[in-house]
């Protein structure tokens, strides 16, 4: 699955999220932040017939490190994962791991729900759907949509865990500066990161249809969804 990287330069972590169930090749593809994309970059993302960029990060993160398009023609639609504000909840963001992934399938109904709806519309694909690095809020995401497809579970965590690869995280965490400019560090994923979300949903809603129903995701858009992405 490692085929499924695409070099595009000031971007990590780009790939295609396709080939797996029913989910086409060149139609979504996933990545990290594109607020250092090049031109050549920018000119390779052209080549892929890009017309959607879905971006999952915090209004914060957006003000500090805006995505760099090159005057690409695509439409942009901001959807944060997380919650803007830690005041919004009663309980502060998760900061290990292990919480922060049912913390995300918890709240990220309302971003999911935005991110199908968008893929639903006509016109839409090829899309790339990204966080800050394409790890965390990117990859409950793409599961998402990858288990929507068909997806089995086995071929939805292969994809996840490529993103260890895609960072050099396959060595162990590495240190960054995050857009508040401390450092911190990034960890590897898990299989187990990964089942903790997708576990969290099943057990409050059942299955996927039935948390973006929740979130007013309708059949039709469902629908929709896999007439713009299958093959």
């Amino acid at each position: 699955m490692t085929d499924a990287f695409i070099e595009i330069p000031g971007v990590r972590n780009f790939r295609d999220a396709g080939g797996i169930g029913a989910l086409r090749t060149g139609v979504l593809y996933r990545s990290g932040s594109l607020h250092t994309l090049t031109e050549e970059g920018a000119g390779r993302l052209k080549d892929l017939g890009l017309r959607t960029v879905v971006d999952l990060r915090s209004t914060f993160e957006l003000e500090v490190w805006p995505d760099e398009l090159h005057g690409l023609d695509v439409e942009s639609l901001s959807v944060p994962t997380l919650p803007a504000n830690r005041e919004d909840l009663d309980r502060p963001w998760p900061e290990d791991q292990a919480s922060l992934y049912p913390f995300m399938a918890e709240t990220a109904g309302p971003s999911l729900a935005a991110v199908v709806r968008r893929l639903a519309e006509p016109g839409a694909t090829p899309a790339v759907v990204h966080c800050a690095v394409g790890k965390d809020r990117t990859g409950l995401t793409i599961a998402v949509l990858q288990s929507l497809l068909g997806a089995s579970p086995d071929e939805i965590t292969a994809d996840f865990l490529l993103s260890n690869i895609g960072l050099g995280l396959d060595k162990g965490p590495t240190p960054y500066i995050d857009e508040t400019g401390s450092e911190r560090i990034s960890r590897p994923i898990s299989a187990e990161l990964l089942d903790s979300a997708l576990t969290w949903i099943q057990t409050h809603h059942g299955d996927l249809p039935n948390y973006l129903a929740a979130h007013g995701v309708s059949p039709a858009e469902l629908d929709a969804l896999h007439a713009n992405l299958s093959v």
